[in-house]
């Protein structure tokens, strides 16, 4: 069923009280016959086209056992299909299979412990491995991304977070039917090729970004601490334990679940005619048979009784991160932590800049961030902060909460907040006046909070905010029951558990 919406979106380049010059855009809504949503916008300045492909699928629809697998699945994506990335698609598949007999068998045996079978299990690792070999064999690498580096594809990416997973490039705008049919035939058509070999390069990247990483251990900690029982608190890359067992078979079987046509945003932004490209979506993406609505997170966080504090250890200098519970994107309460994000951390005027950063020199950086993994499900406030040696973690936490306690007894003046819903409006104009800006926002608001718009909706809810909104919500908010804190200390510091205090 065919449905065709005109929005003028119009956003000022001004404070939102005054009118202005401002940028319009026509967004053209269309769902395709099995429920896929396609969202576009004509610009003709350039020849160029942004495109992104959005799933809602990510960190949090994992479950214990299969954590990480979202972003398995997104490196598995650049792989190819049934006749990208493949010498002989028929054969290659036989080996594929037989690989899966044979690991699940070794499996199997492996979760025996000490009564599993050495020799059983020698036999199918050498099986394992030539199989492997043999399938290597059909496989042409990288076929996928030489096929859009010929056709002048920029940005080619994709990304997986708590929320979403996200495929973007941009391309010459003649080259987009080339982009429908690629596409559509890797929705349609994945292949779990050489799965094995990159399920080593995840556990790799995940060597490199958080067992080696200071900041990615106490990021992990961080949010494990915060969520006890929402999956918010799992990795994006998985625990460890869980990707080195996961298999092609599960993956795949997770694909058909969360990447079917009504779980997805396709957007379109540049130099083409929507008359002419949906006809060709139809044919394309629109033949990808219908999927069962999938699952949706059941596990609610409860309420927090406490303060939770974690500490990690490494040979590393201090850091530290201190979290509240906050609700989603939808609260009415949610475009006033916006607010409160831009006033602590916007820039060398905001306020914990100028306190802990020019004034005090406790820190060399620090920042904030009003949704933390993700804004879809209730989520963190979180402050950053690094401390200039020699101050302590307790020096600045102590800092960092008589700010907050500022906040809560005086709240913003006027020009501050006259300041910062400026500055906070022309950085989402900048966001949208790029092809690849404006596409982006479009497929992730669309995925996250079900509606596009909510980027106007929130732009209108963060001018209304008042100086009593800040100190009305830092007092409900900015409390020790709802916090966690985690700290990065040297091994063997002598350094005193933080006690905190002062909310």
């Amino acid at each position: 069923m065919k449905k065709w919406f005109f929005s003028i979106i119009a956003f000022a380049l001004v404070p939102v009280s005054v009118s202005a010059q401002s940028l319009a855009d026509r967004v053209i809504e269309h769902t395709l016959s099995n429920g896929l949503r396609v969202l576009m916008v004509e610009r003709h300045q350039v020849p160029t086209v942004a495109l992104r492909i959005v799933y809602r699928v990510g960190g949090a629809n994992e479950v214990n056992g299969n954590t990480g697998i979202a972003h398995l699945y997104e490196h598995m994506a650049f792989k190819g299909t049934k006749t990208i990335g493949t010498k002989n698609y028929a054969e290659e598949k036989k080996v594929l299979e037989k690989i899966e007999t044979v690991y699940e068998a070794m499996e199997t045996e492996k979760r025996k412990g000490i009564h599993a079978d050495e020799k059983r299990l020698e036999k199918w690792m050498a099986e394992f491995e030539a199989l492997q070999k043999e399938a290597r064999e059909y496989v042409i690498p990288n076929e996928f991304g030489e096929i859009y580096d010929r056709n002048g594809a920029v940005g080619f990416n994709a990304s997986t977070g708590k929320d979403v997973t996200n495929y973007m490039v941009s391309f010459p705008v003649n080259r987009l039917p080339l982009w429908i049919a690629v596409e559509s035939d890797r929705m349609a058509n994945p292949v779990m090729r050489e799965f094995y070999k990159e399920r080593d390069v995840v556990m790799e990247e995940r060597r490199r970004s958080v067992e080696t990483n200071p900041g990615g251990k106490l990021y992990e900690s961080f949010l494990s601490t915060a969520f006890a029982a929402h999956p918010y608190g799992n990795p994006i890359l998985g625990w460890p334990s869980d990707v080195g067992t996961l298999s092609a078979t599960e993956t795949s079987a997770f694909f058909k679940i969360y990447y079917g046509p009504s779980n997805t945003i396709i957007t379109i932004v540049g130099d083409f005619k929507a008359d002419e490209v949906i006809p060709q979506l139809e044919n394309t993406f629109g033949k990808i048979p219908t999927a069962p609505t999938p699952p949706l997170v059941k596990t609610v966080e409860p309420p927090q009784r406490g303060e939770r504090r974690v500490e990690v250890e490494d040979e590393a200098n201090p850091q530290m991160m201190i979290g509240f519970h906050k609700p989603n994107l939808h609260h009415p309460d949610d475009p006033v932590f916006d607010v409160i994000d831009s006033l602590l951390s916007m820039g060398r005027t905001s306020r914990l800049y100028k306190k802990l950063v020019v004034e005090k020199k406790l820190v060399v950086s620090v920042s904030t961030s009003a949704g933390i993994p993700g804004p879809r499900y209730p989520n963190l406030f979180t402050i950053f902060a690094t401390p200039r040696a020699p101050h302590t973690t307790a020096e600045v936490e102590a800092a960092i909460y008589e700010e907050l306690n500022r906040l809560k007894n005086e709240g913003p003046t006027q020009k501050e907040l006259d300041k910062v819903i400026t500055n906070i409006d022309a950085s989402l104009i900048r966001s949208l006046q790029s092809n690849s800006g404006l596409a982006s926002r479009l497929a992730y608001f669309e995925a996250v909070a079900g509606d596009w718009r909510y980027t106007l909706r929130n732009r209108d809810a963060i001018a209304k905010v008042t100086a009593e909104d800040v100190k009305r919500v830092a007092r409900k908010y900015f409390i020790k029951k709802q916090r966690t804190v985690a700290t990065l200390l040297k091994k063997d510091a002598a350094q005193a558990t933080n006690e905190g205090g002062g909310l």
